[in-house]
């Protein structure tokens, strides 16, 4: 399965309703210029007839225009009752219009009615509302129209008209409509596609914008829950330090482990708070430490087994450089809070950290054999609360590392593994993570 992006669009669903409520609106939107055609149409026809006493035929006419009016009052009922309105229909729709306007034409001289170049209309309708395919496909059938109308119709009643028009003057009509029915069909499409890529570009501004307001809640929420958990944690250190130092205790092998592994823990949220303290100010923390990316990744997994429940890891460093970095707590916060996460979804296998560079990116991938992500997880990855542990709070590590990732210039990717299991990469530039060159002093020249 390809790689799911952390800054992926909106999910299916969501994405699949407001198609629906397009259709629907759109819909709405043919019933009404339909129903100007209509008024149009008779307000032409009989200006025609009575005032400048051309004979058409009006049963027929007003037979058309009256079967037009009945189909789009049941269009009318239908764009109030209908859930989901798709392309074909709206498609199937504008073929009426068609076929309406052309008996029309027919009725009032064909290629020799003005109104002929009204197929435009339904070209440039088409354009507007439907995808390109079908927009193609209005611009092939009314050149059909067009072409049928200059062999079928009958005659306006002007007389000299029908010999007026040569067959050269009708072929640069038919050029001429084919040509601007093309030029509407591919700068609408075009201009469409912009403005759909512009929505897309500020929808992601605006996500991006409420991510950040609501990460600059959770550290601030992050740095006051630190500060007030500070004195508890001193407290309990300085109780189970005296208990380690107590007769009755260190006769005891195994209190005494238990004792130390406390001693363990409580060092661990020490660090933790103070990791959170640190990093709740600044994208790279306000405490960077100098090392090696060996070191750094060593050190980290190393810290990571010791503090962890963990069965084991499957740690595998090929072909990385070791080149001088900035690390920081955010950056091991990160890729912590991945292999946590994978770890708590199968406990008792070994989760794989590879770590591999490319095209000047390092890459980090977590495996584990969980039972991967659910789909709607994929679709949403990086946005908070999207956990699958049924707790509250549940996803904001992932979260987090999303943004981490994010502000280091890197990308978070996730997929389920064909063999079962999930996998997490995390691609970060090594020019974000390398240790900036001295500044020349100003004896240097």
């Amino acid at each position: 399965m390809a790689a799911t992006d952390a800054d992926a669009p909106p999910a299916p669903a969501a994405l699949g309703h407001a198609e629906h409520l397009a259709g629907r609106k759109n819909l709405a939107q043919l019933v009404q210029l339909r129903w100007l055609a209509v008024g149009g149409q008779l307000l032409t026809i009989l200006c025609v007839r009575y005032l400048l006493g051309l004979p058409l035929p009006l049963a027929e006419m007003l037979a058309l225009l009256g079967a037009l009016a009945l189909f789009n009052l049941v269009c009318a009922v239908r764009a109030r009752v209908a859930r989901d309105v798709e392309d074909g229909e709206l498609f199937a729709g504008l073929l009426v219009d068609v076929a309406v306007l052309s008996g029309q034409l027919f009725y009032s001289g064909g290629v020799t009615n003005p109104f002929i170049f009204l197929f435009l209309l339904q070209v440039v309708v088409a354009a507007v509302l439907l995808k390109p395919h079908f927009s193609w496909a209005m611009v092939l059938l009314t050149s059909g129209c067009f072409i049928g109308l200059t062999q079928w119709h009958r005659p306006l009643g002007l007389p000299g008209l029908e010999a007026a028009l040569s067959i050269h003057f009708v072929g640069g009509l038919l050029l001429c409509f084919a040509l601007v029915a093309s030029l509407l069909v591919l700068f609408i499409g075009r201009i469409g596609r912009n403005l759909r890529q512009r929505d897309e570009r500020l929808a992601n501004l605006r996500q991006r914008a409420a991510e950040e307001e609501h990460i600059v809640r959770i550290g601030l929420l992050a740095s006051g829950a630190a500060h007030e958990l500070g004195t508890p944690l001193a407290t309990l250190s300085v109780i189970l330090g005296d208990w380690s130092r107590m007769a009755v205790f260190a006769a005891e092998p195994e209190l005494r482990e238990e004792i130390e592994e406390m001693q363990v823990q409580i060092q661990r949220c020490k660090r933790i708070v103070s990791g959170i303290l640190l990093a709740a100010g600044e994208t790279r923390g306000e405490a960077p430490v100098e090392t090696t990316l060996h070191a750094f990744l060593d050190d980290f997994v190393a810290q990571w087994l010791r503090t962890r429940p963990a069965p084991g890891l499957r740690y595998e460093r090929d072909g990385v450089p070791d080149l001088p970095i900035v690390s920081d707590t955010a950056l091991a916060q990160m890729i912590g809070n991945v292999l946590d996460n994978a770890l708590e979804a199968a406990p008792q296998a070994e989760p794989v950290l590879r770590v591999a560079c490319e095209d000047e990116e390092l890459i980090l991938r977590v495996q584990d054999r969980g039972p991967g992500f659910a789909a709607e997880m994929l679709a949403r990855l990086g946005q908070p609360y999207q956990s699958s542990k049924g707790r509250p709070g549940g996803g904001l590590g992932l979260f987090l590392s999303v943004n981490v990732a994010r502000l280091l210039g890197g990308r978070l990717q996730a997929r389920n593994r064909e063999g079962g299991g999930a996998e997490v990469s995390i691609r970060l530039p090594l020019a974000a993570l390398a240790l900036p060159e001295p500044e020349p002093s100003a004896h240097e020249h």
